[in-house]
């Protein structure tokens, strides 16, 4: 079964993190809106990226994900989302172009089921067994392209693509256990008879990571 722990990202810090993910065999950073509490997300992504712990990032925490990257390991400092900070010079995630003129949040949002192409080989790819899904979306901004290139130079890759607006829906770290971000809610679709694909691989790569602690332990 398994064990939830709630880990409040606002007290977070670069020097309490290794203490307050310890014995966590994997790490979801979890779907929100604005600023509070986002320092602490990036301290723990930063950590469990490093440290090799199963990491699944949804909507919110898909783009900080990203953020964190661009920070620490593409080299953009002040790397940041246009609804964090409106003059980031790197917005590696960027208000959606059509809601750029909207100004009532509430309805306006991305809402409903889009398709998605998965990339064949890619980790998600093997969780759904299939290329094409559609997963549900509530939100207005998106990872920006224009740093795609340099995302995927680096590692980080775009492996599911809405095929109509070429919109970034997933994004996965080469060479890592399982560290995996997606722009969508797949919670909205996911039950008890037929849970998300994701959770179900987040779950077991939770359990590898688990077991393979344990025997380093021994």
């Amino acid at each position: 079964k398994v064990e939830v722990h709630f880990v409040n990202s606002e007290k977070l810090t670069d020097e309490n993190v290794g203490e307050a993910l310890k014995g966590m065999a994997g790490v979801m950073i979890g779907p929100g809106f604005g600023q509070r509490g986002i320092d602490g997300k990036f301290v723990a992504i930063k950590y469990t990226r490093t440290h090799d712990i199963p990491t699944f990032g949804i909507c919110l925490g898909m783009q900080c994900i990203a953020i964190e990257f661009a920070r620490n390991v593409l080299g953009f400092a002040d790397a940041n989302s246009r609804e964090m900070d409106e003059k980031t010079p790197h917005n590696v995630i960027d208000i959606m172009e059509e809601q750029k003129a909207i100004t009532n949040m509430g309805g306006t949002m991305r809402l409903g089921a889009y398709e998605c192409v998965l990339q064949k080989g890619s980790k998600v790819f093997e969780a759904y067994g299939q290329e094409h899904i559609q997963e549900r979306h509530r939100h207005r901004y998106e990872f920006n392209n224009d740093y795609l290139a340099q995302f995927e130079a680096a590692g980080m890759k775009a492996v599911g693509v809405n095929p109509d607006t070429n919109l970034v829906e997933v994004i996965e770290l080469e060479n890592h256990p399982w560290f995996i971000g997606t722009q969508y809610h797949p919670e909205y679709k996911s039950t008890m008879l037929s849970p998300s694909p994701l959770f179900v691989s987040f779950v077991r790569a939770a359990l590898d990571y688990a077991e393979k602690e344990q025997k380093q332990n021994k």
